[in-house]
């Protein structure tokens, strides 16, 4: 049975799903963690830390997952495996996030750096 905070997770990840346009496909649920207290992770247009910020997550903040990331790793693919080795998979490597920057509806693709996502 899920607990109370369970049940909180499961309810925005389907509000995040709810909110993809109608035209995405398969996503994967993941969110921001490790953040240093007062930060917020950078999403960039391409995956470098010089490459233009589109938007900005705190801790918590669900993130609709494309599944790609930085040398090969598919996020579908390592998906039978503990979060911890979830986490280690992609700690090192930037993945790719469907979001909507200005809060329009134009969802747009960008890149968080692995060390800052989480499975949830």
């Amino acid at each position: 049975m899920f607990g109370k905070y369970e049940t909180m997770l499961a309810s925005a990840a389907l509000l995040v799903v709810a909110a993809l346009p109608a035209s995405a496909t398969v996503f994967s649920a993941w969110q921001v963690a490790n953040v240093p207290w007062g930060d917020t992770l950078n999403v960039r247009k391409y995956p470098s830390s010089r490459s233009q910020k589109q938007s900005a997550y705190p801790n918590g903040t669900i993130l609709a997952m494309t599944g790609r990331c930085t040398n090969g790793l598919n996020l579908f693919n390592i998906e039978s495996l503990p979060d911890w080795q979830k986490a280690q998979a992609v700690r090192y490597r930037w993945c790719e996030v469907w979001h909507d920057p200005a809060h329009d509806g134009n969802y747009v693709t960008g890149w968080v750096y692995g060390r800052y996502i989480a499975p949830m």
